[in-house]
């Protein structure tokens, strides 16, 4: 793993981390070939501030046949521009990070959330009392709620809390207090379940 900068003190800081650290202008064309950077199978670009800097660096992987350059992007109009000079992959982590926390503060038994496409999640759900002590077949989710239960992570009893066991429950299973729920469904089908 290469990793590139033109701040030494980052550089200085990331270099037991990667293969190698490099300080240097990631627009720099011939810096760039000089590190092999043509060589890459995948970049990530995360430049911070300089948006400037990341579309031209953006621009140069793509020119060197990065197969998959992954951009960092601040704003819905940097990641569309990212993705109109083709970069294969746009994060906004500032907004996701939004995104997710609204949703936390909204349901607070809301655990972690994983968007899977556009209206589609996987979340892990701490059991609402609602649940407790009652089979999967008495909840019917499916009919109810219109999710998915797929695994329930579960405390190993005796074990204080650090053994978790993870199974693809059977219609039988009654859902315990400390159960944390993983699920799939629509965003609205989602909203619907317990949120005390």
């Amino acid at each position: 793993m290469l990793a590139i900068d033109r701040d030494g003190r980052l550089v200085d800081e990331i270099k037991d981390e990667v293969d190698v650290a490099v300080r240097l202008d990631s627009t720099d064309r011939q810096a760039l070939l000089a590190q092999e950077v043509d060589k890459v199978d995948a970049a990530a670009v995360a430049i911070g501030e300089n948006f400037e800097a990341s579309l031209l660096t953006t621009v140069l992987l793509k020119q060197f046949g990065v197969e998959r350059v992954i951009c960092r992007a601040q704003t819905s109009v940097h990641a569309e521009i990212f993705q109109q000079i083709g970069a294969d992959e746009v994060v906004q982590p500032e907004q996701e990070t939004g995104a997710h926390l609204a949703r936390r503060l909204a349901n607070p038994r809301l655990v972690d959330a994983f968007r899977l496409a556009d209206g589609l999640t996987l979340i892990e759900f701490s059991a609402p009392e609602e649940f407790q002590q009652k089979s999967l077949r008495h909840l019917a989710l499916r009919t109810k709620y219109d999710v998915n239960l797929v695994v329930i992570r579960r405390r190993q009893a005796g074990s204080g809390g650090t053994d978790v066991r993870v199974f693809s429950p059977s219609p039988e299973e009654v859902i315990q207090p400390d159960d944390i729920l993983v699920m799939i469904g629509s965003d609205e089908a989602l909203a619907r379940l317990p949120k005390e």
